[in-house]
C-alpha cells in the first residue's frame, strides 16, 4: 500500500492555480491509496461548495462548517476523479487561518470507500481563532481494519501548548484502536528527525515505528528547506530538516520510504515537501 502525507499550505501558496494541477497530477501520476494532508483551506467568504465538488465527500465529526468551493481538498479530489481515479475524501476545519482561511485536515482515498470517520482535539486550546487549536482526523477504509489519521501537532518548546501534552491526548484517544488492530499515523509533527531528546524520540519512546528506518530503500530525507513559516530561528544552523512523517503502531514490511515533489521528484508545491512510504 502506498501512503502519501503533505502539508499542503494550499491557499496559502504563490501561484496556487498552477500549484494545485501540478500537484493533481503528481498524485495521478504515483497513485498512493491514501493521501493524508495538513493546512487544507478555504475561503471562509467563498460560497459552498455543491453537486459534484461533493462527491465522495464523507463528513467529519464534530463541525458544522461547510465545505466551500474554493476547498483545496475537494479541488484535488475532483481533478483526481477527472483523471479517472475514484476518490473518496473527509475535511475536519481546526481553526481560522490567516484571518481568512478555514484550515484544517483532509484524508483521501483511493483505495474505495471511507467506512468511518474520526476526529478529536490533541490541543487543551479549542478555540477557533486560536492558532494553537490542533486536532487529529482519523478514516477507516472499507475492507479494512487499520486506522489513518492526519495530524498536525505544535513544537517542542511551546509554553502554552508543549508537544508533549499534545501527545498524551492523542495516546489516550487512540489505546482502544491500537489495541485492535494497526494505526498509522501521517502528517506534520513539527518534530525534527534530527533532534534529540525532544518531540521525534518521544513518539519513538512510546513504541510506534517510523516507516522512513523501516524502509528497505530511502529517496530523500528532508521535507523542509530553509526558514519557513513557523521554523525561523528554529533550524539549529541546519538546511533542511525531517519534519514530516508516516508512524506505524505495529510493526510494518516497508519496502520505499520517498520524499516527492521537492524539485527533484515532482515540482515544489508548497513550503513543504511530500512523503510516501509504500508498504509490502
Amino acid at each position: 500500500m502506498k501512503l502519501f502525507t503533505i502539508n499542503a499550505h494550499s491557499l496559502q501558496e504563490r501561484n496556487y492555480p498552477r500549484k494545485l494541477e501540478q500537484f493533481a497530477e503528481g498524485v495521478a501520476r504515483e497513485r498512493p491509496q491514501l493521501v493524508a494532508m495538513q493546512e487544507v483551506n478555504q475561503t471562509m467568504t467563498a460560497p459552498p461548495a455543491e453537486g459534484a465538488l461533493l462527491a465522495g465527500y464523507v463528513p467529519a465529526p464534530g463541525h458544522s462548517i461547510p465545505v466551500r468551493r474554493d476547498n483545496h481538498a475537494a479541488q484535488v479530489a475532483g481533478r483526481l476523479r477527472s483523471a479517472g481515479l475514484p476518490c473518496s475524501w473527509t475535511w475536519l476545519p481546526i481553526k481560522r487561518g490567516y484571518l481568512r482561511y478555514d484550515e484544517g485536515l483532509a484524508v483521501l482515498s483511493l483505495a474505495g470507500p471511507i467506512a468511518q470517520t474520526d476526529a478529536f482535539r490533541l490541543s487543551g486550546c479549542s478555540h477557533y481563532a486560536d492558532w494553537r487549536t490542533r486536532k487529529a482526523l482519523g478514516v477507516r477504509l472499507e475492507g479494512r481494519e487499520d486506522w489513518f489519521y492526519s495530524v498536525h501537532f505544535g513544537w517542542w518548546n511551546d509554553r502554552r501548548e508543549p508537544f508533549s501534552r499534545q501527545w498524551a491526548a492523542l495516546e489516550a484517544a487512540l489505546a482502544e484502536k491500537k489495541a485492535a488492530g494497526p494505526v498509522w499515523l501521517l502528517g506534520d509533527f513539527n518534530a525534527p528527525a534530527e533532534v534529540r531528546a525532544e518531540s521525534y524520540d518521544l513518539i519513538a519512546a512510546s513504541g510506534w515505528l517510523d516507516t522512513y528506518r523501516l524502509a528497505g530503500r530511502r529517496e530523500g530525507r528532508a521535507t523542509i528547506r530553509g526558514a519557513i513559516d513557523g521554523w525561523r530561528g528554529r533550524m539549529g544552523g541546519r538546511d533542511g530538516l525531517r519534519l514530516d512523517q508516516i508512524w506505524c503502531s505495529r510493526p510494518q514490511s516497508v519496502a520505499l520510504s520517498r520524499v516527492l515533489f521537492d524539485g527533484e521528484r515532482g515540482p515544489v508545491v508548497s513550503d513543504h515537501f511530500g512523503l510516501m512510504a509504500e508498504t509490502v
